[in-house]
């Protein structure tokens, strides 16, 4: 089994290094994000079906699955496996969390 990191999925991993490295000054995660998403793609290409499936409906996504990028669990991994092959589609924040998050913060009373 091989990966392939679609050219999507490659821009959102500079786009997030960048934002680590530039916008928070943190090269430190910056590296580690990089590095926990590789980790995170081989563990996928060794145990193909460990992410959770999701249902859509474009056909050209069936079989789509997700799994958390380790150590940055609010960033997910989306890919199909086709053949002996994992495509990665693009890594995104878990919006659902984001989200949940945000509703619970307008509940406090500052």
């Amino acid at each position: 089994m091989k990966a392939v990191i679609r050219p999507r999925a490659q821009d959102d991993i500079l786009r997030q290094f960048r934002w680590y490295l530039v916008e928070q000054d943190a090269a430190d995660a910056a590296f580690r994000f990089v590095e926990a998403v590789e980790a995170s793609v081989e563990q996928l290409v060794r145990m193909p079906n460990i992410g959770a499936p999701r249902e859509l409906r474009n056909p050209a996504l069936k079989g789509l699955r997700l799994s958390p990028v380790k150590g940055f669990d609010e960033f997910l991994i989306f890919y199909v496996v086709a053949a002996d092959t994992v495509r990665t589609i693009p890594i995104l924040r878990d919006v659902d969390r984001i989200l949940k998050k945000e509703s619970d913060d307008d509940d406090k009373v500052h």
